[in-house]
């Protein structure tokens, strides 16, 4: 059995976030999604649980780092093409987002971010003929 990660993050407004998602192509889980929580599926494997930041409030004794002001944690995606990757920032920009900073061209690697309605950055990076595991 393949391993799963479920990144959960806190948001303000789970309908604003899921229609932002929504945008950039992601769907989400209906048995895993209500009120209070929405289950993103980025693939087979991962998948991004969207919480309302009440309902995040009881999985953690801790405060829920605002975004927009300190970074707790980069989401890094995997893109297979440079083009998959500047298409997702582009209609994240288009459905509200911000891009965090100008796109980085390594060589090896070309990657790319946006910041979602609640300040968190997505990192995006297409490895060009390498993978992260070798």
């Amino acid at each position: 059995m393949n391993k799963q990660i479920f990144v959960n993050l806190p948001v303000k407004d789970l309908e604003r976030t899921k229609a932002f998602f929504g945008e950039l192509g992601f769907s989400f889980n209906p048995q895993f999604t209500d009120d209070k929580a929405a289950c993103m599926i980025v693939s087979d494997d991962i998948f991004v649980m969207l919480l309302v930041e009440d309902f995040f409030k009881g999985f953690t004794p801790k405060a829920i780092a605002d975004a927009h002001k300190v970074t707790e944690v980069l989401v890094c995606l995997s893109c297979e093409s440079r083009e998959e990757l500047e298409n997702m920032v582009r209609k994240a920009v288009a459905s509200g987002g911000k891009t965090p900073r100008e796109p980085q061209d390594h060589g090896f690697m070309y990657q790319h971010a946006f910041e979602d309605p609640d300040g968190h950055i997505w990192e995006l990076v297409h490895m060009v003929g390498t993978s992260p595991q070798s």
